[in-house]
């Protein structure tokens, strides 16, 4: 877990030293040349910054064990940095959305736009190596904060593709009237982009249960043993990168209490190793003379 923790860490910093860089330049050159559009994805890549700088804290905060005070560790820190990060984007969104459509009626020529147009080459570039890396981190070490991250520099990508046409369409063809409308895409966009994340922060937040596809490999890892004659109350959520499982096996009653408790710990050991280590399970033993109905949610395939 440490080495997974460190590499976190390094890919939290990538992602707030380039965010940092990109806001900086794109402001001043879309103030030199006065463009809403290119002054739109600075405000879209500072929110940007912001949510690296909240996925770094959460990173950090949800790294710190399980104590006293929090029983299940700090997990949900990275849930609750999402849902922050969700209502960024949509009131950065909003407020793009205000200002493009007052410049909507009385549009303005731009002068120097080769740098406007440089400077979102280089913004897409960036982004596709840094959302890339940090997705690849976030499915490597289970981090919805990183993972949060990465999906926002992925829609900057396009919202930058979406800013450089129009910056051609006014350099070439002295369409000004693109730069507010461009500005309007990009925050749609956004939009969609933070609504999408309230609603799964939304799920993560209220303890929501786990895929049906991921509860149906658990349940099939139940039923890999002899000795498990049935199970039910399988419990599933997500705190952050770790899952918590909880559920009632039914074992023979003429077991040995010693016999049930290492089927218990092979079981336990099964799912960490097919779901990862971030899994926390907890198996409550039943004693029963007969074969109960499984109450899995999802029905398996034999």
């Amino acid at each position: 877990m440490a080495e997974s923790d460190a590499l976190k860490r390094r890919t939290a910093y990538l992602s707030i030293i380039s965010n940092t860089v990109l806001v900086v330049l794109k402001l001043l050159v879309g103030i030199y040349v006065g463009a809403m559009s290119l002054i739109s994805e600075a405000m879209h890549s500072g929110v940007d910054l912001i949510a690296a700088l909240i996925a770094f804290w959460a990173v950090r905060k949800a790294m710190i064990p399980p104590d006293q005070k929090y029983d299940y560790g700090y997990g949900k820190y990275e849930n609750l940095s999402s849902a922050i990060e969700a209502m960024l984007i949509v009131g950065a969104a909003l407020m793009i959305i205000y200002e493009a459509f007052t410049k909507l009626h009385s549009p303005v020529a731009m002068q120097n736009l080769e740098y406007g147009i440089a400077i979102m080459g280089i913004s897409i570039a960036i982004n596709i190596l840094v959302s890339r890396r940090l997705i690849y981190v976030a499915k490597k070490a289970d981090s919805q904060a990183l993972e949060a991250d990465g999906l926002h520099l992925q829609s900057d990508v396009w919202t930058s593709v979406g800013v450089l046409t129009g910056l051609f369409g006014m350099q070439i063809l002295g369409w000004y009237w693109l730069d507010p409308v461009v500005a309007v895409a990009v925050a749609l966009i956004i939009f969609r982009a933070g609504y999408k994340m309230i609603v799964k922060s939304a799920r993560d937040l209220t303890d929501a249960s786990l895929s049906a596809e991921y509860e149906k490999k658990i349940c099939a890892i139940f039923m890999n043993y002899k000795e498990v004659l049935g199970y039910h109350n399988l419990r599933t959520r997500s705190a952050g990168a770790y899952k918590m499982i909880d559920v009632h096996l039914n074992f023979d009653s003429s077991m040995k209490l010693g016999d049930v408790h290492a089927v218990c710990d092979k079981i336990e050991l099964a799912i960490k190793k097919s779901m990862g280590p971030t899994v926390d399970v907890v198996i409550h033993p039943e004693p029963v003379e007969l074969v109960v109905e499984n109450t899995c949610k999802v029905k398996l395939t034999k």
